[in-house]
């Protein structure tokens, strides 16, 4: 079977391309699909905070730590990779895979590359896809918008379909939902995982007192991005390949 490496990034700060990370490992896992992840918010990270034994927080602009990542795809028994672009890092991503060869070597079949492009509610984050077209050929190419925090989200028209989306039409689209502002807040708070929070734990796995009501707003949102997840493509290639 071949490794699968996601990528998870934009180069517009605040859009949320750690909690569409955070969901992925909660659809992955709920699924049976083994995955690891790498946290490039160094030396913060972020999604780190929520799985401290399953992200490691890397410096992806260090030789040693690039090799940590990519030399050891093949013989890892974890057949799915998630990597959480640091904020505002995404051309500067794949412009780096693009020059040392790991885009090529996707589109030569080495290994499966998706990469999912969380975007927020402005047009202007769209301009983003027009930057990172050049590097789109041949890769599995996902488009999140993401409506978690915001109480509207722009709606693309044909018209604004066909001018972001001309030039590259392999790429897929999803919608994330809006999450309540306090369920959203208690689980940040408590720094766990949507399963453990759904499932009343703490992150070491022991009973915890999380709202009833909360649970249920948040268990409720994981069933509706895990029928916009369910849809793409590319996430099933990897569920059929486990």
């Amino acid at each position: 079977m071949k490794p699968t490496l996601i990528l998870v990034g934009a180069d517009k700060g605040g859009v949320g391309k750690t909690t569409i990370s955070r969901a992925l490992l909660d659809y992955f896992s709920r699924n049976k699909v083994s995955s690891r992840a790498f946290d490039t918010e160094n030396p913060r990270g972020s999604l780190n905070r929520f799985y401290p034994s399953q992200a490691e927080i890397i410096d992806l602009s260090d030789v040693v730590q690039q090799m940590k990542v990519l030399d050891t795809m093949e013989n890892s028994p974890v057949r799915a990779t998630v990597v959480d672009l640091k904020a505002g890092n995404l051309s500067y991503s794949l412009d780096l895979f693009e020059r040392i060869g790991v885009l090529e070597a996707a589109r030569s079949g080495v290994f499966n590359l998706g990469l999912i492009h969380v975007v927020g509610p402005s047009i202007a984050s769209l301009d983003e896809i027009g930057e990172i077209s050049k590097y789109l050929p041949g890769l599995k190419y996902l488009v999140a918008r993401n409506s978690i925090n915001e109480t509207n989200f722009f709606e693309w028209d044909d018209t604004t379909h066909k001018k972001y989306f001309s030039a590259i039409p392999k790429a897929q689209e999803i919608t994330v939902p809006k999450l309540n502002e306090m369920a959203y807040e208690q689980v940040d708070l408590a720094g766990v995982t949507f399963g453990n929070f759904i499932a009343n734990k703490t992150a070491k796995g022991e009973a915890s007192k999380f709202s009833f009501v909360l649970r249920g707003y948040v268990r409720k949102w994981c069933s509706e991005i895990d029928a916009e997840f369910a849809h793409v493509a590319m996430l099933q290639e990897i569920l059929a390949t486990q």
